[in-house]
């Protein structure tokens, strides 16, 4: 650990260790850049921020074990990139003195010519063998001091130093004692640093950004998790053993899955992990090693800090156990006054106002609770874990600046709740994020860690919630219960799953109808869904004036290719049509051997026929519609005829693909690798949608640039530019059952591939060739040929899954630096464990989840559903007996058409339920196929209507379904006697609620029907159960039931017409 914890920054010290690592040099850029501005800010402020200092001392103490923050060793790596141990470092007008050993002499030597050029300083080396303790050179500074004072006319000189700082080692010490006894007046330059260091350079943000990744997401990647097994287990562990392995987790950046190089992180201090009714929300607590308390009511802290190249970075979250009402409303009252101080937080205003804003949410929200708020709302951090200057308190004046770095910090300590426990009698609450000021607003770059309310509160009572919970939400003092995460004990067996999984839909319900109604609220009254608008079709002219008509040979048809147009002979002249114009063309013969071409034209008013411009530019215009010839020549006329449709074709293909294109969103130029990095490079690829062509294909190599994928093949003109700014999802699928390996892209906007227009574009290898063997028989599973081959195909599959593999972890690398945070890309690889097979087109495919969408990307056309974009499922046909059932798919833009997939195996079920469930996704169950259109007209027409009716519960059969409960109890007085079994007649009446059955069901349904002929005929049975339900009297009851659940269904079946069709019979034997 001394490694890592020697202050700020690498060290050049001239010990073995320090030979063995790779020789420093100092970026001279670097260097001039931040001299120049040490000098200007010094002249600046001299008076007001650095004691009127004429010169500048700043001395380094030896490294030491232990973690702190020194404004010396901060000026060190701000303006030489490393920190100098025991180096006195003095900034004159026109000297610069440095005390050091002859290593590190021997690495300040470069900087002789720049700090001339930059602020006309000589650097001046006094170096010091291991036995001197450096006086000689001190007189010497001091000589050289007192000389550049009597040069100003100044009696005695100022000297700035450190005050705070306590000097350390041998050198240090002697320095501080002549410094002392040279007559010097000294003055604290403390101040003046500590603004030098507030606003950061582009570097210093990049490093920043780096450091708040790598916090944020060992906080969500590795601390989350850890403490959700350990709580889910009811494991023993100490708050002492999770601060080691989370600081493990920061020094090894692979753990948190962050791809930053291990020799450039640190943490800012060891992690804290507060519980059991001891918290401290200072900077200086620690975790102690009493074990992590977990039960109801309780409270978990968790802050943790990392540096990367000496830049530090800062978050906390507090985690809630089974959140009591006063639990729930403290944090939420914290959670509004964090998110008002960085709001607050805006170049040009003080840092006073965004401790005002806090402390304004909390008097506002609960004004018992501002005795308890924390002082300060955080420090600036950077170099410093604390920089002092920065403090946002109320009392700070001081102006926020763009590029400034805040931490800000927010808590409520020593809250009491009403328990007898003292292990969660007391509790305390905190808030941090690291956030950087943009020209405008802050930037918060810990967002990655979730501080939402339903991410930190977890429930082992869940069960208990549910039965003691009223239909509406609760409030606790105005302010609304969030919902909490569900935790499960290994030992909880009291409660199934599928009752958890209910109890979670009926809050599900609850929020998607809330969630519903406030988005159709929103909704505008004028809307137009422009499903049907008329295609438009560009001004189209085959000749500019009459001069260019070809001359006329004979009164024959003839075709101008060249000018696209068709010339009819029309009263002895030859009449020019645009081949756009022709709508179809066709020939025949009749019995006298006479040939007839008949050709009609696209005319204003037929239906489908593309609008044409001039139809509002004349609309007085008369058009002629169709026009027929007679000839005797057959030949003459099948040549027209084939001439004038393959110019059509042409010509509608082209001015198709203009079309499309013109809907294109423009995108960003791809910005090429070049001399800055190799591109990252996949070969011998696929693509699909393929490009266009007649010619044999070839694969082609997908780039990894600066902004973009670049894939091309040989040919100049197949190219494709993909830009991470327009990729929506990103998914990896190794071949496992498949045929292919494959990188496949959803986009935002739509590309051109070729003349395709489309937002999925995929990349794939075949990893096994398609053998068929010829001759019948069959060979052995001992064959060495056989197990050579198959050998073969698994080292070559296993190869290219290797290779896809490395190419994606290379990208996800590229995607986690700090300018692309904002696109969240990473390739996401699909779950095959909870794949189904399924139509979600015209033929079965294996459908597969991933951890944000439902996917089908073997089988084209591809299925890439959003999981964000499903407003509901529901899960139709679903009965005892069936076979398979459908899923509907309900998209929260309701001008979509609804999804269908359709001949589910019922076997999977279960699973699909388990994973709708698990990834928050309402989901019902209905006997019948609804008519979507139609119910999502209705809703968008009267949404009021909708939100007032229950919203989407009108699916939900445990709700809606008493009638229907009646009408299966007035059936079971009736049990015809030739019923074999309960089973089939169960099978038997799903079978008839459905209305869109498999292949299966039909097959068997036409065996039974052939038995059914050997029986009683259906008017027979029909009267016999008449007559039985006359003796029960319940009748009328039954047929008001069927009505009843008629209108259960919201709609037609998407089978058709009720009576456009016979209907099917139930079957009885």
């Amino acid at each position: 650990m001394a490694d890592h914890r020697n202050g700020n920054g690498q060290q050049t010290d001239g010990n073995p260790a320090a030979t063995a690592r790779p020789a420093y040099s100092i970026q001279l850029d670097y260097f001039t850049k931040r001299l120049k501005a040490l000098y200007s800010h010094w002249n600046k402020h001299k008076s007001d921020l650095w004691g009127d200092a004429d010169v500048l001392a700043i001395a380094t103490p030896p490294p030491s074990e232990d973690l702190r923050y020194l404004k010396s060793s901060a000026l060190n790596v701000w303006l030489l990139g490393y920190e100098f141990p025991e180096t006195v470092m003095v900034f004159m007008k026109k000297q610069i003195h440095f005390l050091c050993s002859q290593k590190k002499a021997s690495l300040l030597e470069v900087i002789k010519k720049s700090a001339k050029e930059v602020v006309g300083a000589d650097i001046m080396m006094h170096v010091k063998t291991k036995s001197d303790d450096g006086t000689a050179s001190m007189e010497a500074i001091f000589s050289a001091i007192r000389s550049l004072s009597k040069a100003d006319g100044h009696q005695q000189a100022i000297v700035g130093h450190v005050a705070r700082e306590a000097p350390e080692g041998r050198l240090l010490e002697n320095w501080s004692e002549r410094l002392k006894g040279a007559g010097f007046e000294l003055a604290d330059v403390s101040e003046g640093l500590s603004d030098l260091f507030a606003i950061k350079d582009s570097n210093e943000l990049l490093n920043v950004k780096k450091a708040a990744h790598l916090t944020a997401n060992v906080m969500k990647n590795f601390v989350v998790p850890t403490m959700e097994n350990v709580i889910d287990e009811e494991k023993k562990v100490t708050h002492s053993s999770l601060m080691d392995e989370t600081e493990k987790a920061i020094l090894e950046p692979t753990r948190a899955k962050v791809k930053l190089k291990a020799e450039n992180v640190d943490i800012c201090y060891p992690p804290i992990f507060q519980s059991g009714g001891q918290f401290d929300l200072r900077p200086s607590a620690a975790s102690n090693d009493e074990l992590l308390y977990y039960d109801s009511a309780s409270v978990i802290i968790c802050a943790i800090g990392s540096r990367y190249n000496s830049y530090c970075s800062n978050v906390a979250r507090t985690f809630l156990m089974d959140a009591t009402p006063f639990q729930s409303k403290a944090y939420q009252v914290l959670l509004k006054a964090h998110e008002a101080a960085i709001s607050a937080l805006k170049p040009g205003s003080r840092l006073s106002a965004a401790y005002s804003a806090a402390l304004t949410v909390v008097q506002k929200e609960a004004p018992d609770l501002v005795p308890h708020l924390t002082k300060s709302a955080g420090t600036g951090i950077g170099l410093e874990y604390r920089e002092s200057g920065l403090s946002i308190n109320a009392k700070n004046e001081k102006v926020v600046k763009e590029n400034m770095v805040f931490n800000v910090s927010l808590g409520f300590h020593n809250l009491k709740n009403n328990s007898n426990n003292a292990k969660n009698h007391n509790f305390s609450l905190l808030l941090a994020d690291t956030v950087i000021m943009g020209k405008e607003k802050a930037e918060v770059v810990t967002h990655v860690s979730s501080k939402a309310a339903k991410d930190v509160a977890y429930s082992f009572n869940e069960d208990e919630e549910e039965v003691e919970r009223p239909k509406k939400t609760q409030k606790v003092n105005g302010i609304e219960s969030f919902m909490t995460k569900t935790m499960l004990r290994s030992d909880n067996q009291e409660i199934s799953k599928e009752e958890l999984r209910r109890q979670h839909q009926a809050e599900l319900a609850r929020q998607k109808n809330e969630e519903t109604a406030r988005r159709l609220a929103g909704v505008s009254a004028g809307k137009d869904d422009n499903r049907n608008s008329a295609k438009t079709s560009s001004d189209l002219a085959a000749y500019k004036s009459v001069n260019d008509l070809p001359s006329p040979r004979e009164l024959m048809i003839q075709v101008d290719q060249k000018n696209e147009a068709v010339l009819l002979p029309i009263y002895g002249s030859m009449v020019p049509f645009h081949v756009a114009t022709i709508r179809t063309v066709s020939s025949q013969q009749d019995t006298n051997r006479n040939c007839y071409i008949r050709i009609i034209f696209n005319v204003p008013g037929t239906p489908f026929a593309p609008q044409d411009s001039n139809t509002s530019k004349f609309p007085g215009a008369i058009y002629l519609k169709e026009v027929s010839f007679r000839s005797k020549d057959p030949r003459h006329i099948s040549e027209v005829v084939q001439l004038i449709k393959t110019l059509r074709r042409q010509v509608v293909a082209r001015e198709s693909e203009k079309a499309e294109r013109a809907t294109l969103v423009t995108q960003e130029k791809l910005q090429l690798a070049g001399n800055r990095f190799k591109p990252i490079r996949l070969s011998d690829l696929w693509i699909r949608p393929v490009f266009g062509g007649r010619g044999r294909k070839i694969p082609g190599a997908l780039e990894a640039h600066l902004n973009g994928f670049r894939y091309a093949t040989t040919r100049q003109d197949e190219r494709v530019d993909i830009m991470f700014g327009n990729i929506k999802h990103a998914f990896f699928q190794p071949a496992e059952k498949e045929m292919i390996t494959l990188l496949h892209f959803h986009l935002h906007n739509h590309i051109m591939v070729g003349n395709k227009k489309t937002k999925d574009v995929q990349f794939y290898v075949e990893v096994m060739d398609v053998v068929q063997t010829l001759g019948g028989s069959k060979r052995s599973a001992y064959d060495p040929d056989e197990i050579e081959e198959e050998q073969r195909e698994r080292d070559r599959k296993n190869k290219i899954n290797t290779d896809f593999q490395t190419f994606v972890n290379r990208v996800n690398e590229l995607w986690g630096q700090p300018q692309f945070n904002g696109l969240e890309l990473e390739f996401d690889q699909p779950l095959r464990e909870l794949g189904f097979h399924g139509v979600p087109f015209k033929s079965s495919a294996y459908i597969v989840p991933t951890s944000s969408c439902l996917v089908e990307l073997v089988e084209t056309p591809f299925l890439v559903v959003s999981l964000s974009e499903i407003e509901i499922v529901n899960l139709e046909r679903v009965g005892l007996g069936q076979k398979n059932f459908d899923m509907a798919i309900v998209f929260k833009d309701f001008k979509r058409d609804v999804l269908r997939i359709d001949s589910i195996p019922s076997t999977s079920l279960d699973g699909i339920k388990e994973w709708l469930d698990t990834t928050d996704i309402k989901y019902y169950e209905s006997k019948l196929n609804l008519n979507w259109r139609q119910i999502l007209k209705t809703i968008t027409d009267d949404p009021q209507s909708f939100v007032d009716d229950g919203g989407w519960e009108f699916l939900n059969l445990e709700v809606s379904d008493s009638d229907s409960e009646k009408f299966e109890e007035s059936d079971q007085g009736y049990e015809p006697s030739d019923v074999q079994s309960d089973s089939e007649s169960e099978e038997d009446d799903s079978d008839s609620e459905s209305l869109v059955e498999s292949e299966d069901d039909e097959e068997q349904d036409s065996e039974e029907d052939s038995e059914e002929e050997k029986g009683k005929t259906w008017e027979e049975l029909e009267r016999e159960a008449s007559n039985a339900d006359r003796e029960k009297g319940n009748e009328s009851d039954s047929e008001e039931d069927r009505k009843r659940r008629k209108m259960k269904a919201f709609g037609k079946s998407r089978a058709g017409p009720i009576g456009g069709g016979i209907q099917k019979r139930p079957k009885m034997r």
